[in-house]
């Protein structure tokens, strides 16, 4: 795993721990989805939600973003995503929060000093293949849409399997790429 392009291009970044459930994303996946972001990434502030070892909003943070909060609730994965922020030197703008999705939708998300304009959304695929989108709707993307700027940029990894409504709250599918097995719907407000 490592950083494809920006200030740190090239860093190895650790893996999640053995026996984890996080799931790296493609270099293939990465490189698309970061093309597709180029024209917003300068100064943003972004959220990496479901974060592992954080490897989406590190390469944000190479890109040119300015803040970046992780929100992982796995303890030991979070042991990683610290070492990998202290890898890069970017202790200073980025924040870990060690606590579920949910739960950290509820409060504000300190570390940024102002709304997010993108947040990297990537559940396990064990909970997304099993969502009740009304409740989901309810617990996550509604809360998300809170903590999002005008015009802020969602990106959701799911099975490819996973059907997704047209609209989640306030958010609405704008674009949407298979990589194998993989989904990745862009959402915007």
């Amino acid at each position: 795993m490592r950083i494809l392009a920006g200030t740190f291009k090239g860093r190895k970044l650790l893996p999640p721990p053995k026996g984890s459930i996080t799931r790296p994303v493609t270099a293939q996946a990465k490189k698309s989805i970061f093309s597709i972001l180029e024209p917003v990434l300068a100064d943003a502030k972004v959220l990496d939600l479901y974060c592992g070892t954080g490897t989406m909003g590190l390469e944000a943070i190479s890109r040119g973003a300015c803040q970046c909060c992780f929100v992982e609730k796995d303890r030991a994965v979070a042991q990683r995503l610290r070492r990998n922020i202290e890898t890069v030197g970017a202790g200073d703008i980025c924040k870990i929060k060690i606590r579920t999705v949910e739960r950290q939708l509820k409060a504000p998300f300190a570390g940024l000093d102002s709304l997010a304009d993108i947040a990297f959304v990537d559940p396990p695929y064990a909970i997304a293949r099993k969502w009740d989108f009304d409740r989901a709707i309810r617990t996550l993307f509604t809360p998300l849409a809170q903590h999002l700027a005008p015009g802020g940029v969602v990106i959701l990894r799911l099975p490819d399997k996973v059907e997704l409504p047209d609209t989640l709250g306030p958010l609405s599918s704008s674009r949407e790429k298979n990589f194998g097995d993989m989904k990745i719907v862009m959402l915007k407000l």
